[in-house]
């Protein structure tokens, strides 16, 4: 509870003191927003997405009402950069003579990865937002569900419910997609 408490303090800062609060704001959820993202755009995309998300964050600090949980928020705002970063990169067609050294005989393998690891990630953006958090923060942010529980501030039953949705959904999702 001390961490609610303190994320509780944070946001109710960051209405007023933005300056103040969000360099602790920062320190305090950088890293889960940062694996949430790449978990959505990639590796190589992450940082960028997360420079967006906490200048959006400062800049529209006004916007945040303190009676919500202050990650959900900021999840909520990395999401939305994160599917604006998608939607605003351009798929370069890379020819399969080009992953000839790749993995198998002429790079199949890996482009049916990046296939598969792009409808996951579309299949994630079509979940209702409780059960994608869940899953990402899960998964990409290596959170137990314990943990998880205690991040978002409801109880570990709740969080067990949206991940066995979440996981449900996903999958009838991915089956539509074979």
């Amino acid at each position: 509870m001390a961490v609610d408490q303190a994320m509780s303090g944070l946001g109710a800062r960051l209405t007023v003191d933005r300056q103040g609060a969000i360099g602790e704001i920062y320190v305090a959820l950088g890293s889960t927003v940062r694996s949430y993202v790449q978990g959505l755009v990639g590796h190589d995309d992450a940082d960028d997405v997360l420079q967006r998300v906490f200048y959006e964050v400062w800049r529209h600090n006004r916007r945040y009402d303190p009676s919500r949980s202050l990650p959900a928020w900021v999840l909520g705002i990395a999401r939305k950069r994160a599917i604006d970063h998608l939607r605003r990169r351009r798929t370069v067609p890379v020819a399969l003579d080009n992953l000839a050294d790749a993995v198998g005989e002429d790079g199949r393998e890996l482009a049916e990865r990046y296939a598969r690891c792009s409808e996951v990630r579309d299949a994630l953006t079509r979940l209702p937002d409780e059960q994608r958090e869940v899953l990402v923060l899960g998964y990409f942010g290596g959170f137990t569900q314990s943990e998880i529980a205690t991040h978002l501030g409801v109880p570990l039953g709740t969080v067990k419910a949206r991940s066995f949705r979440g996981l449900r959904r996903l999958t009838e999702f991915l089956s539509r997609t074979k």
